[in-house]
């Protein structure tokens, strides 16, 4: 029997009437999880048009967990994790909203376990395998994002050596702002960029939980 390939055309249909996303993939004739995100991500994926929107009629999966920072939630698009944060899940919750105002958002523990995996590893300071990215930013902000992941576990660089990686060596500032706009905690290590007198600064989950990042990954 000849297999045919899954068509963009299936695949957004049954997605956009299922109540589980898992079901819908294999409506639409992939054959694993793994499947659909490696061969549809790029068919299925939002245009950074559709981002910037709220992500209108695109199905974004999440999932939740208990780690040794706190909870974690995560969100993905088919090319990849869009958006994780540290807090109470209400809280988490409408944050995700915002960012994603016209998305549908379905929880889908199973789809999301290996991503999940991975944040509960980077949370107690170890290491995990690499988390395929899908965030819109400016070129600047992708700049210095790229830069940040980078820095070695354990390590630290300031806002002013991330400034002089990516070649802007007087936007230590702007450094810093890119750093409050990353949209993947712990994945994009924000929190590994310090002040030139080696205090912390800031960090939007929380000084506390900084600060405790960085003693678990300088811990061997």
């Amino acid at each position: 029997m000849t297999s045919v390939p899954p068509t963009t055309p299936l695949a957004r249909h049954r997605l956009a009437g299922a109540t589980r996303v898992t079901d819908a993939i294999y409506d639409a004739g992939y054959g694993s999880v793994r499947a659909f995100y490696e061969e549809a991500a790029q068919r299925l994926g939002m245009s950074p048009r559709d981002y910037a929107n709220g992500a209108p009629h695109h199905v974004l999966l999440w999932s939740i967990t208990d780690t040794d920072i706190g909870t974690v939630m995560a969100v993905a698009a088919p090319q990849g994790l869009c958006s994780t944060g540290i807090g109470e899940p209400a809280v988490l919750m409408e944050r995700v909203k915002r960012q994603f105002p016209a998305a549908k958002l379905l929880r889908d523990d199973e789809a999301m376990n290996d991503v999940m995996s991975a944040l509960v590893l980077l949370a107690a300071g170890r290491s995990a395998p690499d988390l395929p990215l899908h965030v819109q930013g400016t070129a600047f902000q992708a700049r210095v994002w790229s830069a940040l992941k980078e820095i070695p576990e354990g390590d630290t660089r300031t806002y002013a050596e991330v400034a002089q990686s990516i070649n802007a060596p007087s936007s230590a500032r702007a450094v810093a702002n890119a750093c409050g706009a990353n949209p993947t905690a712990i994945v994009v290590p924000c929190h590994r960029v310090v002040r030139t007198d080696g205090s912390l600064g800031g960090y939007y989950w929380g000084i506390e939980i900084k600060r405790d990042l960085l003693q678990r990954e300088a811990t061997p």
